[in-house]
């Protein structure tokens, strides 16, 4: 419980890292100068006015200096992030497997958010965490038998670390790649662009981490969330479905973080009722 605990705290710090992120990354601003500032005064922000949570609250959720509101974004981040931390620490221990899901929550979150207020799935995000997946597959077994299989079929014996590197390359490339395919027929059916590629180089982050099965189950899952939430949306507020860009990474964001807590328990009881 100790080390859970520390985590946490390790997730309000990079909680609020990633609010810096979510506001910079999309408007191509370095996220290391200048220090945090109000995005509405830009006034640097004070350490004593930077303590994740605690600070929104005792400014009543508004700048210091030039009372601008401060979106609730900033304390549902550093709270989520913390969570999550929590979470995994505590499922997982203090081990490589459970920094390896911090690090896989903390982009999802970040992707979550940017996607949300700007349409944005920011390359540092999305590329550098598929590098991340890969390399971590090296030293922390992916949970998946797809590339073992194939590489029993084929006669080939590996070293377990080449295995769960091929396990998560084949998770980051093929629901990637179906993801592609879908995007271009609607294009070329619709005549009008239906997917970015940062969302399919999220799925191929999403992959990496996960594997095959469990990033197509986050796949599906993000699909679904994003018909029924999407579609309620643009009906109450009735936006022109035609036009209004849903973020579709936001959805599959929300899905993956189910499918890193949830997806192997999923994934046994399916196969258990075949």
């Amino acid at each position: 419980m100790l080390e859970a605990l520390v985590a946490a705290l390790a997730g309000l710090i990079i909680g609020s890292f990633l609010n810096v992120c979510i506001h910079r990354m999309p408007r191509d601003l370095s996220v290391v100068r200048p220090r945090s500032f109000c995005p509405a005064c830009e006034h640097p922000i004070s350490w004593c006015d930077n303590i994740p949570i605690l600070s929104f609250f005792l400014l009543g959720g508004r700048c210091r200096r030039c009372g601008a509101r401060i979106p609730w974004r900033y304390p549902v981040v550093e709270a989520a992030t913390s969570l999550m931390f929590f979470l995994f620490a505590l499922a997982l221990g203090p081990n490589l497997n459970g920094v390896k899901f911090c690090l896989f929550s903390a982009l999802l979150i970040g992707l979550f958010f940017a996607d949300l207020e700007e349409r944005i799935l920011p390359d540092e995000f999305t590329l550098g965490g598929t590098f991340a997946g890969l390399v971590l597959a090296f030293f922390v077994p992916v949970n998946d038998v797809v590339a073992h299989a194939l590489l029993y079929l084929a006669g080939l014996d590996w070293n377990p670390r080449l295995v769960s590197a091929t396990e998560a390359a084949v998770g980051a490339v093929l629901p990637a790649a179906f993801l592609w395919i879908g995007g271009f027929l609607f294009e070329k059916f619709r005549h009008q662009e239906g997917l970015g590629l940062g969302d399919v180089k999220m799925m191929a982050m999403v992959g990496a981490f996960l594997g095959l099965r469990e990033a197509l189950l986050a796949l599906v899952a993000g699909a679904l969330l994003g018909s029924l939430i999407g579609l309620s949306f643009i009906l109450i507020t009735r936006k022109d479905a035609s036009t209004y860009q849903l973020p579709f990474g936001s959805f599959i964001a929300a899905a993956a973080l189910g499918g890193a807590l949830f997806g192997a328990k999923v994934v046994a009881w399916y196969a258990a009722l075949l």
